[in-house]
C-alpha cells in the first residue's frame, strides 16, 4: 500500500472510530474527498480496507456506510475481545519469559499514579489497550495481535464513555492478570482476563444510550 493510501487510511480510521461520520451514516465519498484533500483512487482503497475491518460497511449499489453503534454490537464485539485475549494469555503464560513478564510488572507499578479520577477517560483507554498489547504481544502470535488491535479500533469510542466508571478497578485488574502470569497459571490468568473485559447487556445499552447522547449533541 502506497504512503497515499496510508495517510488516507489513518485518517479515514480515526473519523469511522470516533464516530466523526454518524452511525450507520452513508459516507458522501464526493465531499469526503475534498475535504481531506485526496483524490478518490486512495480513498476508496482505504475505504475497502476499513470495510474489511468492520469499521465500514460498503453495501453494492449503495456504498459505503458508518458502523452501526447498538446494545448487540458492543456485547458482540466485548465477547469477540473476551476470546481473543483469554487466548493471548494463555499464549503468554507458555511463552513469555520470566524478564519479560517483571517488565510487565514494572510498567504497572509505573503507571499507577496515573489512575486517578482526574485523569481524562481518553487517557485511560489508551493507558489500558497498551497494558493488554502488551500481553498480546507476549502470546508470540502476530495475528492474534492484529486482530486485537482492529477490535479495539471499533469499540474505542464506547470504551471512552464506559472507562469513567472504571478508573478506580482497571489498574487493580491489572496486577491480578499479572500476578496470575507470573504464576504461571493460566488457567487464573484467563479468569481474570475474561471477569476484567466482560460485559452485561444492560452495561452495553447504558453506555450506548451515553453514546449516542455525545454523538447526537448540537456542535456549536
Amino acid at each position: 500500500m502506497n504512503s497515499s493510501v496510508d495517510l488516507v487510511y489513518e485518517q479515514v480510521r480515526k473519523m469511522a472510530a470516533s464516530f466523526e461520520f454518524k452511525p450507520a451514516e452513508r459516507i458522501n465519498e464526493s465531499e469526503l474527498s475534498k475535504a481531506l484533500g485526496a483524490s478518490r483512487t486512495p480513498l476508496r482503497e482505504a475505504m475497502n480496507r476499513l470495510a474489511a475491518e468492520g469499521l465500514l460497511v460498503f453495501e453494492s449499489g449503495r456504498g459505503f456506510f458508518c458502523q452501526p453503534l447498538s446494545p448487540t454490537l458492543v456485547v458482540h464485539l466485548y465477547e469477540l475481545r473476551e476470546a481473543l485475549e483469554a487466548s493471548a494469555v494463555r499464549l503468554a503464560v507458555e511463552r513469555a519469559t520470566d524478564m519479560q513478564l517483571d517488565e510487565v510488572k514494572s510498567y504497572l507499578n509505573e503507571i499507577a499514579p496515573r489512575y486517578t479520577d482526574g485523569t481524562a477517560a481518553r487517557e485511560i483507554v489508551a493507558l489500558d489497550e497498551e497494558f493488554h498489547l502488551k500481553i498480546a504481544t507476549l502470546s508470540g502470535n502476530p495475528e492474534l495481535l492484529n486482530m486485537i488491535e482492529m477490535t479495539y479500533a471499533r469499540i474505542r469510542y464506547v470504551r471512552w464513555i464506559a472507562m469513567r466508571e472504571k478508573i478506580d478497578i482497571t489498574h487493580a485488574a491489572h496486577l491480578h492478570i499479572v500476578d496470575a502470569l507470573i504464576a504461571r497459571n493460566a488457567d487464573e490468568a484467563v479468569k481474570r482476563m475474561r471477569d476484567h473485559i466482560k460485559t452485561s447487556n444492560e452495561e452495553a445499552t447504558d453506555t450506548v444510550e451515553k453514546a449516542f447522547s455525545q454523538i447526537y449533541v448540537p456542535r456549536h
